[in-house]
């Protein structure tokens, strides 16, 4: 099976286990999805993320967050970048989600950094989501 935008399957399985109500997600695990994941959980919109390690390949568990009553910590989530069409910002240009309450994730020549960690150290990048 060809993957053209992992990053995009990341973003589906997220948004459909959200729907189904599920307490966690589990895909093939790479590099740049481990780095999302690690920006989701320390902005609050996951409650963890786990690397499986396997002799083929090493699965990502990431563990869905909600609140008390049942209602989902991420509202949306979308893809900004695709391959079809990259989407780069200087560090002026880095979208402010829902005034700052959501988050964008964006791609530096410093990693994969929040949308206000980019526009704090002063780099932009391309821009791969957002989320809210």
């Amino acid at each position: 099976m060809s993957m053209t935008d992992p990053i995009a399957d990341l973003l589906t399985r997220i948004r459909n286990g959200i729907q189904a109500h599920h307490d966690r997600v589990e895909l093939p695990s790479s590099k740049l999805k481990v780095e999302i994941a690690k920006i989701l959980k320390s902005e609050g919109f996951i409650s963890n993320y786990k690397v499986v390690e396997d002799k083929i390949q090493s699965t990502l568990r990431i563990y869905l967050k909600y609140s008390e009553d049942g209602e989902p910590v991420i509202h949306g989530i979308e893809r900004i970048s695709r391959p079809g069409r990259r989407v780069y910002r200087n560090k002026q240009e880095i979208p402010r989600v829902l005034g700052g309450l959501g988050l964008a994730i964006v791609s530096t020549s410093r990693g994969v950094l929040s949308g206000s960690d980019a526009a704090r150290t002063g780099v932009g990048g391309e821009v791969l989501c957002q989320v809210w």
